[in-house]
């Protein structure tokens, strides 16, 4: 394989591709030979690292169907090199952070894993003691792996799962905040774990807990993902979660994303707690504690500022990407500005005192902690977040370049003529904590809200997102942007015109 080839698997802060065949126009590019490299060049990289001469590796894997392969691959080549592995099983991805921790015996750590996405696709997640390795970093190992120059060695495989010794962590965090062995007794909490790796949340945590956990679905792990997607972002997913709720009359539901850094809730009327008010939810909680920064990403409401301040806190509207939210909150605390949250509106929540990992499981427990400080209270968990300001309409539009087309730079362009277009137009003005593409509010009489037109981190897709203090004002907007890009040829906006 080539340097650019192997740099092709680079996805964000993580390797990604294609592991399984059988989808057409999808041929296979995380290839055997891939992973072989890679894991050998890990070894590589760590040893710079860490400064030892075999650091032990810790691997962990998802529900996906091609884990177990997978998982095998990186232990071949990392033992080939003379460093030892140990398999850890199925394990969600914080737990694989959270094993460099302590005693657990390894230096370095690796989770197979595509979050979401469909059967076919895997992945590989690299873990320091420090944390995620950032797109840096992972370019530097794929780099290394297309130079095939490793060392030869001998090292062995173990086995050891860490997932039971990271959920008692959570149910001991949970019994020291409420003061109570088993604080969620005689309440109803379910979980939709989506086939994924979240289904130990059931019996390893909440039941120690005393909660109820009838209505809990889909928790045995099956990497054909049967039911619906494992992301908390997806409607369907989140209709079944919430439909389970009002089924099973639960005080709480929780939903996973397939590797568990991602969640998303339910209230117990079966109303989804997800993006701006699942935000809102752990930014009360941790602002009655402390004022501070909330770092969030770039698509987050108007009313949810309000909500921040309201709250003591500082909203800071910054770039999509989990790492992006996370540095830019490392980097206010470095400065001495406190910020205990960063968080994207897909589920991905990293608090200050939990590493700045992006755990979901981690981010229901302090859900779970205020719902039972609200219950000795008689009150309802909703009731932190009553206040919060909510849009009559909010929509997302996700608008294709033609294939083949050098969209980065058509993207750029299509922003820039925007902004210029909004300083000229009188009902709009541009916002003045925007970060990322272009963000415009509209006044009362043409739409009462506001349009956001970035580029995807990743794909040769342009979102628009768009919210609406007034019914009907959604489609006023649309027609304005729809009526603006309708001159650029190499936009795809028929998944415009449908709202409009």
């Amino acid at each position: 394989m080539t340097e650019q080839e192997f740099l092709n698997l680079r996805n964000g802060t993580d390797v990604r591709g294609t592991a399984l065949a059988g989808v057409e126009n999808d041929p296979v590019t995380l290839t055997d030979e891939a992973v072989l490299s890679i894991a050998k060049a890990f070894f590589v990289w760590a040893t710079r690292k860490t400064g030892k001469r075999a650091p032990v590796l810790a691997v962990g894997h998802d529900s996906r169907l091609s884990a177990q392969h997978i998982c095998d691959l990186v232990a071949q080549g990392y033992t080939s090199c003379g460093g030892d592995v140990i398999l850890t099983g199925l394990s969600s991805t914080p737990s694989m952070f959270m094993l460099l921790q302590g005693d657990f015996g390894a230096d370095v750590a690796v989770m197979i894993t595509a979050s979401h996405l469909p059967w076919q696709k895997n992945g590989l997640k690299f873990f320091t003691p420090e944390g995620g390795l950032e797109g840096t970093d992972v370019a530097d190992i794929l780099k290394i792996a297309a130079k095939g120059d490793f060392p030869l060695g001998s090292g062995s495989v173990s086995q050891k799962s860490y997932i039971a010794a990271y959920a008692d962590g959570l149910v001991k965090k949970v019994r020291a905040a409420c003061g109570e062995d088993k604080p969620l007794a005689g309440k109803r909490i379910l979980v939709d774990a989506g086939n994924g790796a979240g289904g130990f949340y059931v019996d390893l945590v909440l039941k120690p807990l005393g909660a109820d956990t009838t209505g809990s679905q889909f928790l045995e792990p099956d990497g054909h993902f049967p039911n619906h997607i494992p992301n908390p972002e997806n409607e369907e997913a989140m209709r079944s979660v919430c439909a389970a709720v009002r089924e099973h009359h639960a005080d709480f539901g929780i939903i996973f994303d397939t590797d568990v850094d991602r969640a998303g809730a339910v209230a117990s009327d079966g109303e989804e707690i997800n993006r701006n008010r699942l935000i809102a939810l752990i930014s009360a909680i941790l602002l009655a504690e402390k004022p501070g920064v909330i770092v969030t990403d770039s698509v987050t409401s108007d009313g949810l500022a309000t909500f921040i301040r309201a709250h003591g806190g500082v909203h800071r509207r910054f770039k999509r990407g989990y790492k992006n939210v996370i540095n830019e909150s490392r980097r206010l605390n470095a400065e001495g500005e406190y910020s205990p949250l960063a968080i994207e509106t897909s589920g991905h929540a990293a608090l200050k005192e939990n590493y700045f990992l992006d755990d979901g499981a981690y981010l229901v427990t302090r859900l779970l902690i205020a719902l039972a400080g609200c219950a000795k209270e008689g009150k309802d968990l909703m009731s932190l977040i009553a206040d919060l300001p909510e849009p009559a309409e909010a929509a997302e539009v996700r608008l294709a370049f033609i294939p083949g087309c050098d969209f980065k730079a058509l993207g750029k362009g299509v922003i820039a003529d925007f902004t210029a277009h909004a300083q000229q137009c009188a009902y709009m003005t541009l916002a003045p904590d925007n970060f990322e593409g272009v963000r415009v509010n509209f006044d009362a009489a043409h739409g009462d809200g506001w349009a956001l037109i970035r580029m995807s981190l990743h794909e040769p897709i342009m979102p628009v997102n768009v919210e609406s203090n007034t019914p009907g004002g959604n489609r006023q907007i649309m027609q304005e942007l729809y009526a603006f890009l309708s001159k650029y040829p190499f936009l795809n906006l028929e998944n415009l015109k449908k709202q409009i």
